[in-house]
């Protein structure tokens, strides 16, 4: 089985060691899986770029979707990183767990984007077409129907790398949720 390490500053490119400097100002770190994407001499500004770009969606609305493929995927790395954001962006440890689930009963317009997204990457980008009007009468826009695919997108990319590289999680791990509740 191969094995791959988080690479350190001393073993990237320049250009990635650039890029762990802001990581370290900015984070106060270098969370691990940015720092494997950084075995591309490319692929770390790319994804950092693609993540960090504008949307029509909220801080907690992109936390939703984190949370939610991150959940399908059952990525460890991810649910542990976006718990903690999730908590930084004023969700409570049981709202966290109940949009792990696909759901959020707390609030009927992240409800209908938490269905929407655990739809869509279940069934590999066909969702229902109930969900996807449910998700449009909930409030949301077409504008927001693009901008939430390229979350999903962009958390899919994080979640295979680690599913390929099982680097260590670096994160406080994120609690199990019950077989029953996915």
């Amino acid at each position: 089985m191969a094995t791959f390490n988080v690479p350190t500053r001393e073993e990237v490119s320049e250009s990635n060691q650039a890029i762990f400097d802001n990581l370290q100002k900015g984070l106060g770190f270098v969370p691990n899986l940015f720092a494997t994407f950084a075995h591309s001499d490319t692929a770390l500004g790319d994804y950092l770029t693609f993540q960090n770009r504008k949307s029509s969606l909220s801080a907690k609305e992109r936390e939703v979707i984190n949370l939610v493929v991150s959940q399908v995927n059952e990525c460890a790395y991810c649910l542990a990183a976006h718990t903690a954001l999730g908590k930084m962006n004023g969700f409570s440890d049981d709202q966290i767990l109940e949009i792990r689930s696909g759901e959020a009963s707390f609030d009927a317009k992240l409800d209908a984007l938490a269905k929407f997204v655990k739809d869509i990457t279940i069934n590999r980008s066909k969702p229902d077409q109930g969900t996807v009007d449910n998700f449009l009468a909930a409030g949301y826009t077409k504008e927001n129907l693009v901008d939430a695919i390229i979350v999903i997108g962009d958390k899919v990319v994080s979640n295979f790398l680690h599913g390929a590289t099982q680097i260590p999680v670096d994160f406080p791990a994120a609690p199990a949720l019950s077989e029953a509740a996915v």
